[in-house]
């Protein structure tokens, strides 16, 4: 993984490397900013808006984001468009037949990465957060579409330089993370781990429920289609247990 320059030079440093990234890549029609409420998306914003640049910031509602989340960008960031997805997970659940694991995450791709088409899209990655992470760049083009491309302007920042940036800078924080919450994406997902991911029920009990009755009518569809549900799934119950531990 590589060395982070705020190890080097300092937040002050990297901030104005971030700012110059994001005008020198400001394209014409302007950015597609991808905003999830998250601490390292409300800095990556803060940025953009410092930078000057022309941009747009758009919200992919996944329907299993925490409710505190969803509040909180809908009372502190009016003015970020919401992109409501055409299938909420649950119905992906049971057209797929399952529920999205670490090998087959059908859910980023339909709820989460389907926006910013031809754009220049801003993210708030970075490379501390994992090796698949750290293998991508400040500016890159998608690897599946030759029209969308990304600047990511605080690709080399830390978890510190985040938090320090948000204190000095006063900015409103989801406060799930004063809860001892470290990740505010989908609930139940399978790449948080087994242990953040029964938190994340036990804090949301109506939000396993829902996930225990689409994977209900997931195994009815699976019988349905005549397709096997032995020797795991022969209730939703069985077929939420059985994800909980992958």
């Amino acid at each position: 993984m590589r060395e982070y320059e705020s190890n080097i030079f300092g937040l002050d440093h990297l901030v104005e490397k971030s700012i110059r990234l994001l005008k020198e890549h400001e394209p014409p029609d302007g950015y597609y900013v991808a905003f999830s409420g998250g601490k390292d998306s409300t800095v990556m914003y803060d940025l953009v808006k410092r930078a000057g640049v022309k941009y747009d910031a758009h919200y992919n509602v996944t329907t299993v984001d925490p409710p505190e989340l969803v509040l909180f960008i809908r009372h502190q960031y009016p003015e970020v468009h919401w992109e409501r997805p055409k299938e909420t997970m649950y119905a992906l659940i049971e057209r797929k037949t399952g529920p999205p694991t670490r090998l087959m995450r059908y859910c980023c791709e339909l709820l989460k990465e389907h926006g910013g088409e031809g754009r220049v899209c801003v993210m708030g990655i970075r490379a501390e957060e994992s090796q698949h992470r750290a293998e991508r760049d400040e500016v890159e083009n998608d690897r599946r579409s030759a029209k969308k491309s990304y600047v990511n302007p605080i690709f080399m920042w830390s978890k510190n330089d985040i938090w320090q940036y948000i204190n000095e800078r006063q900015l409103p924080y989801c406060s799930l993370y004063d809860e001892g919450f470290e990740r505010l994406g989908c609930i139940g997902c399978p790449m948080a781990g087994r242990k953040e991911r029964e938190r994340e029920f036990r804090r949301w009990p109506g939000i396993e429920r829902a996930y225990i009755a689409a994977c209900q009518k997931a195994v009815n569809r699976r019988i349905e289609r005549g397709m096997p549900t032995t020797p795991f799934w022969q209730t939703g119950q069985e077929m939420f247990d059985w994800w909980m531990e992958r």
